[in-house]
């Protein structure tokens, strides 16, 4: 997977940590959109978006809802 974002020098540092919270949680989708990464939490009821402008900030808001089992994620945005 090669992930090539402009504006974010830091954001090398976050990259195995994205993989590996993505490989963990599979029904998360996270992109980068220009300004900002949009991460997509699908589950039975619908979806959930949440935005930050930087990667390791969503990182950090997506590793608080995660459950304690380490597998749900909880369906409230931050």
């Amino acid at each position: 997977m090669k992930y090539v974002v402009r504006g974010e020098p830091d954001y090398v540092d976050q990259v195995p940590r994205r993989a590996a919270f993505e490989r963990a949680h599979p029904e998360v989708q996270i992109t980068y959109h220009g300004p900002h990464w949009e991460a997509v939490i699908s589950d039975q009821s619908g979806q959930t978006v949440i935005n930050r402008h930087e990667l390791r900030t969503l990182l950090d808001k997506l590793e608080e809802l995660t459950a304690p089992d380490g597998r749900r994620v909880r369906g409230l945005p931050g």
